[in-house]
């Protein structure tokens, strides 16, 4: 089915209540794989991160990453989820060669977290509550690489290439409850979700949860019940979806072909779907398996994990604040609507903004920056805020040099310009292309001089009472400084020059 097929969004909700299940992989940033010592070093050549262990081969036995067991507690506390007095591992058995031992260590019925909730913040400013099944640890798979094909997937390619040093990194599998009541809102919520959930890790520490390196990835189970019904519909399960944007894409594409194949008396296949960025389609991948399908039985060569529970009060009592109440307390410190916060957590910048007034800046002028100029330069690149070449300490150097007088915002944008140019830092860019705001009386005087003498007419309509026609007179000394003048220096000048109060 093709975007052309699909019925009507508002169609589809006119007739349709969809349901929603996301799983989220989180990719641990852990030294080590999660139950043996290779190192989880990205970028080292195919194949030469592994061992007997997490190759699968006899003889080899497995132990457990603690460190892996410590970030899986913290994220099931800071989700609000009970943590297992005692869980095990186990095997989940498919036959998929990018798994060398034919089975993935994992856990199923006996989760270390559980019963959790994440409430996100819509772009409205209405707060949806995501309750959450279970977190649970497993390892992830190897790398396979289709090649000699068009799409770089298998069907179609004449031979595949498989890296196994990514078999056996650690990973966290948050799965949520089903989630109803969203509507209309379905996409939107899991988007918000998938947001909340990046930044919680990342403010654990436990990951850097780059979703464009594969660091998190979510899957979106979708289904739809006619209105007004109780009973849950067939669902499809889109894979490693890697953006929020396309989080949620996917969902409301999903919608949109369920609705249009049930609409039209078909049925929905249970089954696994590939997303496509190029114009936000999926396609079917295979028929979905059922849990018992995996013939999951518990792992014979791991003893059962059981955290202490005095260990477990102390991992909550260190748990940084979390992101939500974070930008709460910030909003209340800048002065900011929930509109503005939530405009400066979509645009990446709330990390930026606080690093540049830990350098000095004030939160109004560090805002102004890099929700301003730089957010323009980073739309213009197509690239995140924090991909630009300019540090929050030069943002905050920008800031106390228009601060001080040194420059105007005019020479402060052609500053940052020269930053993001690798000119160099911005003292080096305003002694090289000569910006520094013209703060010499005299020079000021002749300027302001020459221009009175080169508009008489408007002159004496100043001297006649009409002050707003000053702004012609500053603007002739902005041009004639190059806009190296302090602008509200020139009105006081202009206005004394000619006898008239400001």
């Amino acid at each position: 089915m093709t975007v052309t097929d699909l019925v009507s969004y508002e169609d589809a909700l006119a007739s349709y209540d969809p349901v929603m299940g996301l799983e989220v992989h989180v990719e641990l940033g852990t030294k080590t794989k999660m139950f043996c010592g290779c190192a989880t070093t990205l970028g080292a050549d195919a194949n030469a991160q592994t061992c007997p262990t997490c190759l699968g081969l006899p003889g080899s036995l497995p132990v457990v990453n603690a460190i892996g067991v410590e970030s899986a507690i913290k994220i099931g506390l800071a989700l609000n989820c009970s943590i297992a007095e005692w869980c095990r591992f186990a095997r989940k058995n498919y036959f998929y060669p990018d798994m060398p031992k034919n089975f993935q260590t994992s856990q199923y019925d006996e989760p270390i977290a559980f019963d959790g909730y994440l409430d996100v913040q819509l772009e409205d400013g209405e707060v949806f509550r995501v309750q959450i099944e279970r977190a649970h640890m497993e390892e992830d798979t190897g790398k396979s690489t289709h090649v000699g094909g068009a799409t770089g997937r298998i069907h179609g390619a004449s031979h595949s290439l498989l890296d196994y040093n990514r078999a056996g990194i650690p990973l966290i599998e948050i799965v949520t409850k089903p989630i109803e009541g969203a509507g209309e809102r379905a996409p939107e919520v899991a988007k918000a979700y998938v947001a909340e959930l990046r930044e919680l890790i990342k403010a654990l520490g436990v990951s850097e949860a780059r979703m464009e390196m594969g660091q998190m990835r979510c899957d979106v189970n979708l289904s739809l019940r006619p209105n007004g019904t109780e009973t849950f519909g067939t669902r499809s399960e889109t894979k490693n979806v890697n953006s929020l944007r396309s989080v949620e894409r996917a969902a409301r594409f999903e919608i949109q072909r369920h609705a249009a194949v049930l609409s039209s008396g078909g049925t929905i296949v249970q089954e696994t779907r590939h997303f496509h960025e190029e114009d936000g389609s999926t396609t079917a991948g295979r028929i979905k398996d059922n849990a018992e399908d995996y013939r999951y039985f518990p792992e014979p060569d791991l003893v059962p994990v059981a955290p202490a529970r005095a260990w477990v009060e102390e991992l909550r009592a260190a748990l940084p604040e979390l992101p939500r109440v974070r930008r709460n307390r910030l909003r209340e410190e800048w002065g900011v609507t929930a509109h503005d916060m939530q405009s400066i957590l979509n645009a990446g910048a709330v990390d930026l903004i606080v690093a540049t007034i830990d350098a000095g800046a004030g939160s109004a002028a560090a805002r102004k920056w890099w929700m301003g100029e730089l957010a323009r330069r980073a739309n213009e690149d197509g690239v995140e805020l924090s991909a630009l070449a300019i540090t929050p300490a030069q943002v905050a150097r920008v800031a106390a040099l228009v601060d001080e007088g040194s420059l105007n915002d005019k020479l402060a944008r052609q500053t940052i310009e020269g930053v993001l140019a690798g000119e160099g830092d911005p003292d080096t860019v305003v002694e090289k292309r000569g910006l520094k705001v013209v703060s010499d009386e005299g020079a000021l005087g002749a300027a302001v001089d020459e221009a009175i003498a080169g508009n008489a007419a408007i002159a004496d309509k100043i001297r006649g009472g009409k002050v707003a026609a000053a702004g012609a007179l500053v603007g002739a000394v902005m041009k004639a400084t190059r806009g190296q003048a302090d602008a509200a220096r020139v009105r006081e000048l202009i206005l004394e020059k000619l006898g008239v109060e400001g």
